[in-house]
């Protein structure tokens, strides 16, 4: 069942995932730190409601290729804003498992509350490739959010 709802979100996942002319080039860490810390302080300014609808926008400023942001809710690994799946919207994805069976959006929450900041390793399809890469996400605690954005290793 696990593996059927990874299955069905991946591709969901990916099939809202834009790739300007579909290449292999992926965002770098330090744009995907940009992006995060952009986010983190439009929450921190404008509020969630405004933040969150500027977040969500696929043609706005947290949507760059490969690179969007997310914000999750630490309380129960909710999904409140997504640059390019507006179906995660409100969707709990706590007991999410990538290929390895980590529950990386568990991870994503313990970084933000013991440490505030830092990366997760998980594993992840590649919306162009559709094979299971590498991935690695930034993610920082905003009040009682966390703000993500992740890319590829390769």
């Amino acid at each position: 069942m696990h593996r059927r709802y990874f299955l069905g979100l991946a591709a969901a996942v990916l099939s809202g995932a834009p790739r300007a002319g579909a290449t292999n080039t992926h965002g770098t860490r330090e744009q995907a730190m940009a992006m995060v810390e952009k986010a983190a302080a439009l929450i921190s300014s404008e509020g969630k409601d405004k933040a969150f609808a500027v977040i969500d926008d696929p043609a706005g400023p947290f949507v760059n290729g490969d690179l969007y942001v997310f914000v999750t809710g630490m309380d129960n690994g909710t999904t409140l804003a997504h640059g390019v799946n507006k179906a995660l919207i409100g969707k709990n994805l706590l007991h999410l498992k990538d290929a390895d069976g980590k529950l990386f959006v568990q991870a994503m929450i313990d970084m933000a509350k013991s440490k505030g900041e830092g990366w997760v390793d998980y594993k992840w399809p590649d919306p162009v490739t559709h094979k299971i890469e590498a991935k690695s996400s930034f993610v920082k605690k905003v009040g009682d959010v966390f703000v993500g954005c992740g890319v590829y290793q390769n």
